[in-house]
């Protein structure tokens, strides 16, 4: 039922857009680019090239560019991916910065004579750094939807730039436009309930969760219940369209298993007796703005509704996964660190292995059973004291290259001012938290006096704000 949602709701946006880009085109200006073939073969790349060119010349006024970019952006979205492959790589090869005329313009920098001259050689220089593609992605977002189609073209050029180098100044074009026009004092929040909600914003919440899967309109609307609340940013040109949202559950005590806290069978409670606020999923909507930060801003701003709303709420806190630790820890085991594991934890996991094999071999045998190891409940007390420990020791002491954590989720929120408060053992035992985790979830908390501290420590020196049971975990 999901996927159906998700790719129906898919399917009706694109075939909207292109309907929509199809009118303001017209026959005139369509013509050029409908006959293009999906996977764009070389004898269609000069029509490609020329339309391109046209909409840089900007001949006919305001109306006619805005025909020429619609024809050109429908021509993209009826491509397959080779084909636009093949129309990202045309405008990193041929639409790229200028390099003799910014080599001219550096050298009339050196030789200005006078203040005034260096101003008007550094002008001219600050023009020739910014490759003509700009100006051509730029048109796109004066069309209906045409921020969006930006975005969603990030997100491709995200994933091509993984792969190969060319498609990267592209990418950084496309980022810094975007940045730019997704200025968080743009974006609007706006809380999302079953009444108000469209349809059509229902399903886009369905098909973004990127934390806990919805699995049906009654998960949906349990998790707007009285005792819920989810917000979402907005921008203004993509009204329709959340950039990232969170959902919160309104609680007594830190939340420690999430099956619990999504159970439908489970009774609303009532909200005005919360004294706590647990953000149990934070979801990027857009792909196209990753590495474009608002995620802290919106829960500081959800954190400050909550508290003007219910008067009783005295914790602010999430209960969130820690998605690098079973694969940080398979790389451990791969690599054969000798001192991963203590002596008792050696012994404890000798006794339920099945075999006599080592400490490393045992561990990846006992967890390798994703489905199953967790409903055996000696396998489970065998795991628990050195899993745990272990998983303390990832999110406190593993770091990047950079000094960060190497979390990404525990990078964010001590990136906003979190302290990481408790480890919550088999608190996610879905498939998905078991790959992940090994069914480990985590409790940051949000001490509203202590935010700006926790968050200047560790974007200056890299200093994690852990509880003193946490950092005893790590020390084993």
């Amino acid at each position: 039922m999901v996927e159906a949602t998700k790719a129906g709701f898919l399917d009706r946006t694109l075939r909207n857009l292109r309907n929509a880009w199809q009118n303001i085109a017209g026959s005139e200006y369509g013509a050029e680019t409908a006959s293009m073939r999906p996977h764009l073969p070389d004898d269609d790349i000069p029509r490609l090239r020329k339309q391109m060119l046209a909409c840089l010349a900007s001949r006919g006024g305001e109306v006619s560019a805005r025909a020429r970019a619609a024809a050109l952006g429908r021509a993209y979205l009826n491509l397959d991916e080779s084909g636009r492959r093949r129309f990202l790589t045309v405008l990193a090869q041929e639409f790229d910065v200028d390099r003799p005329a910014v080599d001219a313009a550096i050298a009339a920098v050196l030789a200005a004579a006078d203040p005034d001259a260096r101003h008007r050689a550094e002008t001219k220089l600050k023009k020739a750094m910014e490759a003509s593609r700009l100006r051509l992605l730029t048109q796109f977002n004066g069309l209906p939807n045409g921020i969006k189609f930006l975005v969603d073209m990030r997100a491709e050029l995200l994933s091509l730039a993984r792969q190969d180098p060319l498609f990267k100044p592209v990418e950084a074009d496309l980022k810094a436009l975007l940045a730019a026009w997704f200025d968080v004092d743009l974006l609007e929040l706006q809380e999302i309930t079953w009444r108000s909600a469209s349809a059509a914003l229902l399903e886009r919440l369905i098909a973004y969760e990127a934390v806990h899967a919805i699995k049906s309109w009654d998960d949906m609307k349990n998790r707007l219940a009285s005792d819920r609340r989810c917000f979402a940013f907005f921008h203004p040109r993509m009204p329709d369209e959340p950039l990232i949202f969170v959902e919160v559950a309104l609680v007594s005590g830190l939340a420690d298993n999430v099956q619990h806290l999504l159970d439908e069978s489970v009774p609303v409670q009532d909200p005005q007796k919360a004294d706590t606020a647990i953000f149990y999923s934070i979801s990027n909507a857009q792909k196209g703005l990753a590495g474009i930060s608002f995620g802290n801003f919106l829960i500081k701003r959800v954190v400050d509704l909550l508290a003007l709303e219910f008067k009783g709420l005295k914790t602010f806190a999430t209960l969130s996964p820690i998605p690098g630790f079973r694969p940080w820890l398979e790389h451990a085991l791969s690599d054969g660190e000798p001192r991963l594991l203590l002596p008792a934890e050696r012994k404890a996991l000798k006794q339920v292995a099945d075999g006599s094999r080592g400490a490393k071999g045992t561990l990846k045998t006992l967890i390798g059973n994703v489905a199953t190891w967790h409903q055996d409940a000696t396998v489970c007390e065998a795991l628990r004291g050195p899993l745990m420990r272990l998983c303390a020791r990832y999110l406190t002491q593993e770091r990047r290259p950079d000094g960060k954590v190497l979390d990404p989720v525990a990078h964010f929120h001590l990136t906003n001012g979190a302290r990481m408060e408790r480890l919550n053992w088999l608190a996610d035992t879905s498939s998905n938290g078991l790959r992940q985790s090994a069914g480990i979830m985590i409790n940051y908390l949000y001490k509203l006096g202590e935010i700006d501290d926790n968050h200047e420590a560790y974007t200056g020196a890299g200093k994690v704000a852990a509880s003193s049971a946490i950092r005893s975990l790590a020390k084993g």
